[in-house]
């Protein structure tokens, strides 16, 4: 009944898909980072070490970390329990861990859990760190199932000839594997300069000049600390910051993953279509229904779904990366509840992955027709004939070809082979021009991909 009850249908229809993403996006999630951050930097200070925490033994930071290692649901409840009253979420977080101090009988130190911090420290370091370790965990396993995906139909693919369409009109003949190796291609791009991109995290207390920090123990090199506490969680400090950060960086990401959404959806469009032509046929599942009035029809539902979805996570990125970077002044809220819907993107680009490749599975190449369309088309190799034509001398072949094209409604093998014979040329270029085909016109087919 839960999945019933959710307003989004990132956590209600589609739980069974983005459950994966719940331990990195959810509200029990972040808390679950920002108690992570708050841990780790306690014990990063301790490692300096500072002079009232200079008595904190190896054991006691175990126990300490295991304050994030061992969070729990009843934690969850409790930090939210603590919020109610103090109606500030990240403050609830720290009053939760000065608790567990009081617990583990070291509530001496508690006064410096989050000491010299403000709580976009907190906020602009957890969530990037759960956005890449969501990337790591769930997205790119499924960027990569895509790919793997389109890889093999691709390669099995390859050498069919198939009539290319641009402006919708037959034009000069590709092949199928190659057309499906273009998205591979565009896919494995923005992957790739994706997972070079850093996560950026803003550590540098009220305003980003570690004023706190600087005023209470000077003789500490601030900047050098806060790049390593970053770089111990896999982010990149942002050096020169407000009291959040400028989101450069975290736009870049988000625009990233637009792109890769926008080449899923022009993907989808793509396939959708070629089942329109008839060049795929569908598998039929048992007890699945196309329409709820038609029984003979099997709808590419998967790929109209991606689709959806694709469409919705490119509003969302599109939005967050325009949003974020800009702030007034040294910061106003307006990130906050903004950075709380960093998980919905993603849901959707899940979704919307997971879609694609289910309904790329469940296609099958109707090469009869792909044929017919071929032999029905001969015009389209009146590039090649005009461009052989240029090389011999020929006079004005271009307005040559267009006439025999335009004029006659269905270009023929036979009406083609006439327009060759009477060409002033010698036999044998004429019997190179006629071996000339829909089905061999096809250029360098490209290398299988590895």
């Amino acid at each position: 009944m839960d999945n019933l009850l959710n307003i989004s249908p990132v956590d209600g229809r589609y739980r069974g898909v983005t459950e994966p993403l719940r331990k990195f996006f959810s509200e029990q999630a972040l808390i679950r980072y920002r108690l992570l951050v708050e841990v780790d930097y306690f014990i990063a200070l301790c490692n300096i070490p500072l002079p009232q925490l200079r008595d904190i033994s190896p054991a006691d930071k175990e126990k300490i970390r295991n304050i994030a290692g061992n969070f729990s649901n009843a934690d969850a409840q409790r930090v939210k329990k603590i919020e109610q009253k103090t109606r500030h979420d990240i403050k609830a977080v720290e009053y939760f861990i000065r608790e567990r101090f009081d617990d583990l009988g070291m509530g001496s130190y508690k006064e410096f859990v989050h000491f010299g911090l403000t709580s976009q420290d907190v906020n602009n370091t957890a969530i990037p760190l759960s956005l890449r370790e969501a990337m790591e965990a769930v997205i790119y396993p499924a960027l990569d199932e895509l790919l793997d995906v389109l890889r093999k139909l691709s390669n099995n693919w390859l050498h069919v000839p198939m009539l290319a369409r641009t402006h919708g009109q037959p034009a000069s003949p590709t092949t199928v594997g190659k057309e499906i190796m273009v998205f591979y291609e565009r896919l494995q791009n923005q992957i790739q300069g994706l997972k070079n991109m850093p996560f950026p995290a803003k550590f540098g207390g009220a305003t980003g000049n570690f004023n706190a920090h600087h005023v209470c123990y000077p003789e500490i090199d601030w900047v050098t600390f806060a790049n390593e506490f970053c770089t111990s969680l896999d982010l990149k400090r942002s050096q020169t910051t407000t009291q959040i950060d400028h989101y450069d960086g975290l736009a870049a990401l988000f625009d990233t993953m637009k792109r890769i959404c926008t080449i899923l959806l022009d993907l989808n469009r793509d396939f959708w279509t070629y089942i329109s032509m008839d060049y795929f046929k569908q598998k039929i599942v048992k007890g699945e229904v196309g329409s709820s009035a038609m029984p003979h029809k099997v709808n590419p539902i998967d790929f109209e779904n991606a689709e959806g979805n694709a469409g919705v996570a490119i509003a969302l990125f599109e939005h967050l990366s325009a949003k974020l970077p800009v702030s007034r002044l040294q910061r106003d809220l307006s990130d906050s509840t903004v950075l709380r819907n960093t998980g919905l993107p993603v849901g959707h680009m899940l979704i919307a992955l997971k879609a694609t490749r289910i309904g790329l599975t469940k296609i099958s190449l109707h090469e009869e027709k792909i044929a017919r369309d071929l032999e029905d088309n001969m015009a389209v190799v009146a590039e090649a004939i005009q461009n052989i034509l240029r090389t011999l001398g020929h006079p004005s072949p271009y307005e040559a070809l267009k006439a025999l094209t335009r004029q006659n409604k269905s270009v023929t093998k036979e009406t083609l082979h006439q327009f060759i014979d009477q060409l002033d040329i010698d036999n044998k270029q004429k019997e190179r021009l006629k071996n000339i085909t829909p089905f061999n016109y096809t250029g360098i087919i490209p290398k299988p991909i590895e």
